[in-house]
């Protein structure tokens, strides 16, 4: 089961959207990020609630795609990093990415690089993204001074 921590950083780098929206890769999202699949229909949107409870259901897919695909030991704050991540970037783009295979082959101090190359969209930088990327890579370097865990430890 995803940490609770790891559901609040995540929600707050998704933001919350009642309504369904069209993101930037061009899905169908609700909710903390929640991609629609073609038959989903929230005609009156949905609750924080129920955003929160699709987003554990998601979030637990990403978890055990990692536990699988992952063959070396990490640290608490490197998975949530990891699962906030291949959730953002979706499990086929984390499975054959160079970053995988960088993690399994135990070069840590190589991951936050690995996923700071990850913050464009036709070919051009995203600011969202590039924030995004900035506070995964830091959770999962656990940077001095990161205030990200500080603020998930007061949430709920």
């Amino acid at each position: 089961m995803v940490s609770k921590q790891c559901v609040n950083f995540v929600k707050f780098l998704e933001g919350f959207a009642p309504l369904e929206y069209t993101c930037v890769s061009g899905k169908r999202v609700i909710g903390y990020g929640h991609i629609l699949a073609p038959e989903e229909v929230y005609i009156c949107g949905v609750s924080e609630k129920k955003a929160e409870d699709l987003l554990k259901q998601d979030l637990d897919i990403i978890e055990k795609a990692i536990d699988s695909l992952v063959h070396v030991e990490l640290k608490k704050h490197q998975k949530d990093a990891l699962i906030c991540f291949a959730f953002s970037i979706g499990l086929r783009a984390f499975k054959l990415s160079s970053l995988l295979k960088m993690l399994n082959e135990a070069l840590y101090d190589q991951i936050p690089k690995q996923i700071m190359r990850w913050i464009y969209v036709d070919g051009r930088v995203n600011t969202g993204l590039m924030r995004r990327r900035q506070a995964e890579s830091g959770l999962f370097a656990k940077r001095a001074g990161y205030f990200f865990p500080l603020f998930l430890e007061q949430k709920k």
